[in-house]
């Protein structure tokens, strides 16, 4: 609403305009028709002295660029171009009735340091959305995959319904759960933002599933294949190792899960205490299962020995390592790309 020359001072005073920015007011916009505004708001940072007709067209010539248009207000002349951007935002104290009943967002305290804060929040929660499916979805996979391929090589099937229903029940659940209260990753708010129409299945999500689900694959039929050969064809204690293999290997590849881009080590192993409690007790279950007399008989389960553990520990780690890699390789790659082309 100000005059030129007020509203520029002010924008760089802000940091939000540099010398080679320009600058239109309302008189110039009546000036210039749909497809020539289209072209200008590309180098545009200052509108001065705007009717309510001019934001509308401000709001739309942004989202023919491509762009997600945000507008703020306050009054009734506001409330149009707050219902035709992407995310209209009004003031909670100052705002008439009308622009908060069209805004998507009210600001309640007034404060637009407010508007940054709800942006960091919503990266967080869609970031751990993406984190919960990528973990469930390769969890699931893999467990398809260990069956599909045993009956594909004529093995013994290596897992039992029962012990499938506790891992999903179980097992998958908890870390799954933990993985949505991460704080969010140092630099969120410093990464490119998504293309609107990208799914939350991307490509560098499919390259994950597919490298963890082979991992958690290749672990278990290696395990389940060494206890076959250590204990002459003993399907009770075959069955018990891959079991334990599986489990162990999806906890312990949680803690991989929390982040795509950052290795678990720059992280911090403890930093999500959640997490922690959530692995800690589907381990407790585990042993549970294994150890408890009564609960052998109904998962099919055998007490396992010192030297079974050790062998289980080593192909669980496969997983994890597998997910670090990968974090290394294709998704710095992948990224690379993504940031090439925005």
């Amino acid at each position: 609403g100000d005059y030129k020359d007020t509203a520029v001072a002010i924008a760089r005073d802000l940091g939000m305009m540099e010398n080679e920015n320009a600058v239109l007011t309302g008189t110039q916009l009546d000036m210039i028709g749909d497809e020539e505004l289209k072209e200008k708001v590309r180098e545009t940072s200052v509108y001065a002295r705007v009717s309510l007709e001019h934001k509308v067209r401000i709001v739309d010539a942004l989202k023919k660029n491509n762009h997600i248009a945000a507008m703020t207000g306050d009054g009734v002349n506001d409330a149009m171009a707050l219902k035709r951007a992407d995310i209209g935002v009004s003031m909670g104290i100052t705002g008439t009735d009308v622009a908060k009943g069209t805004a998507d967002m009210v600001l309640m305290d007034d404060n637009f340091a407010t508007i940054v804060s709800a942006v960091e929040e919503g990266r967080i929660i869609f970031s751990n959305i993406r984190k919960f499916v990528f973990f469930l979805l390769s969890c699931n996979v893999g467990e398809i995959l260990i069956v599909f391929l045993s009956i594909l090589l004529q093995l013994p099937v290596p897992l039992l319904p029962i012990q499938l229903l506790w891992l999903n029940l179980v097992t998958d659940s908890f870390p799954a759960l933990a993985l949505g209260t991460e704080k969010g990753e140092p630099d969120i708010m410093k990464v490119k933002r998504r293309n609107i129409k990208e799914p939350i299945i991307n490509n560098a999500m499919f390259v994950g599933i597919a490298i963890q689900s082979i991992a958690l694959t290749l672990a278990v039929l290696l395990a389940f294949n060494w206890a076959l050969r250590e204990y002459n064809g003993d399907l009770l204690i075959a069955r018990t190792v891959a079991f334990t293999t599986l489990i162990l290997a999806e906890l312990i590849r949680a803690y991989s899960c929390r982040s795509e881009r950052y290795s678990l080590f720059k992280l911090g192993v403890f930093t999500n205490r959640i997490m922690v409690i959530a692995t800690f007790v589907s381990f407790v279950l585990l042993l549970l299962v294994i150890y408890v007399p009564f609960l052998q008989p109904i998962f099919k389960t055998y007490p396992l020995s010192i030297k079974d553990w050790s062998e289980i520990i080593l192909y669980c780690i496969i997983p994890l390592l597998a997910g670090e890699i990968n974090k290394l390789f294709v998704n710095k790659l992948l990224y690379r790309h993504k940031e090439r082309t925005a």
